[in-house]
Order: structure tokens, then sequence, then C-alpha cells
């Protein structure tokens, strides 16, 4: 039987870990990226100003479940504006940093928005990014590319029943250049704090939603346009109206 140790991701792990003797040492030159992107040509949507409902964060901890069953009957353009704001939403500024509903390592945020509309009332089915200091969707690829994501999603058909597919990418020099190679793991991690405040947002909306981990790297940047180098999807979360 392989022995783990000797597997790819323990010497991730091994290779990433911090003593006190790293804090004395040279740590390793990698150049920043920006902090924010932008598609200038893209034509933009504006989004509502979110509007949260009450709810009792226990009662909907106690709930959430992952949900792969969703019914035909499209978001409001208001519910999708919610769950982007709980998941990355701006709440304060700290001098140049926006903070955000979930914590970032360092207030980098190296971690970018995408979305596959397939049915959401005022937009028509695409890919889209966040633009996230002006609040408004980036229309990136107009069309109905459920079957393409579905393929990039190994075949897991709900990918494609969804209302909206979150996908997250990540831009690791943002987080890199502060943290060198121990940054990849704050990448994941911050991944996966945005993606349980979208988990959260959409029980306490009374939606379905669904992580997925698993997926074709190559095939799911080609479809946002991402190189894979200096930025590279990592997460999915899928959302509709509980077809059950």
């Amino acid at each position: 039987m392989p022995d783990y140790t000797r597997s790819l991701g323990f010497s991730f792990l091994e290779g990433t870990k911090l003593s006190l003797r790293d804090l004395f040492r040279d740590r390793e030159e990698i150049a920043p990226a920006e902090p924010f992107k932008r598609y200038p040509g893209a034509r933009r949507h504006g989004l509502p100003r979110p509007r949260p409902p009450r709810a009792d964060l226990f009662e909907v901890l106690a709930r959430r479940r992952s949900e792969r069953i969703y019914a035909p009957t499209p978001l409001r353009l208001e519910e999708l504006s919610v769950l982007l704001w709980a998941a990355c939403g701006v709440t304060a500024r700290a001098g140049r940093y926006l903070l955000r509903t979930a914590p970032s390592a360092g207030a980098l945020y190296p971690v970018e928005t995408y979305l596959a509309v397939h049915r959401v009332e005022g937009l028509e089915p695409g890919l889209y990014h966040l633009e996230l200091r002006e609040w408004v969707l980036e229309e990136l690829r107009r069309g109905d590319f459920r079957a393409d994501l579905k393929e990039a999603a190994l075949g897991q058909g709900f990918c494609a029943t969804a209302a909206v597919v979150f996908v997250w990418s990540v831009i690791p020099r943002r987080t890199m250049s502060k943290y060198g190679s121990r940054g990849v793991r704050y990448l994941f991690l911050d991944t996966a704090h945005i993606a349980q405040n979208l988990l959260l947002a959409a029980e306490a909306l009374g939606l379905a939603a669904c992580p997925v981990g698993a997926f074709l790297d190559d095939e799911l940047n080609e479809l946002f346009g991402l190189d894979g180098v200096e930025e590279t999807a990592v997460y999915l979360v899928t959302v509709g109206r509980p077809g059950r």
C-alpha cells in the first residue's frame, strides 16, 4: 500500500510548515498582484442593495444540509444579491483595505467570485464576474453553459439543474507575496470561509445549496477564461430552489 508520507499532499504539508527559525529567514520573493480584478469592456449589471432576512444563526446551522435536487423556478435578483453579500460583501474599510463578511489572511482577499447563471430573474443565462467595489456583475459570456459546467464537474448533473453556480478562483500572488508558500494554505482557508457564509445564507433564504470540490481544473478554467497559473478555480457551490 502506498505510504502517505511519500505522497504529494504530505510533501506540501511538510514543505509549508512554519517554525520559529522561519521567522528569521529571508522570505521567498514573490511579486504581488493587483488587489481587485475588473473586466473593463464587459457589460455591467447592477445588483440590488442586499436586504438580508432575519434569521437565527444557530437554527440555520442546525438545518444546513447539502442539497442536490433543484426546482426549475428561478431565483430573484434580490436573492442573488443577498447571497453574494453574505459570501464576500464589504462591511467596513480599514485604510486601503475593504473588510468583508468573510475573513482573509492579512486582509489580502485572493478569492474572485464568478457565476454561471442558469435561472435568475433579470439576468440572461451566462457567465459573470462580481465587481465588488461597485457591486455589479460583469458579463463575460452570454449563453447556456449548463452542459459545459456539468462536463467540467465530472458529470455531476446538479451543476446543470441549479439556478446558479458560484465559482471561486484564487489569485495566489495576492497572498503568497506576503506569506510565501505557506500562503497556499491560506488560499483554501479563505475560500472555505466564503463558501460557508454562502451555504448558511442560502439556508436562511429557504434555498438549497451544495458545495463541489470535484472538477476538471483545466476545463473549468478554460470555461471562465482563467489561465490556471496566475488565477485558477478552486471551489464551486450550486444554489437553487428546493426540488423536494
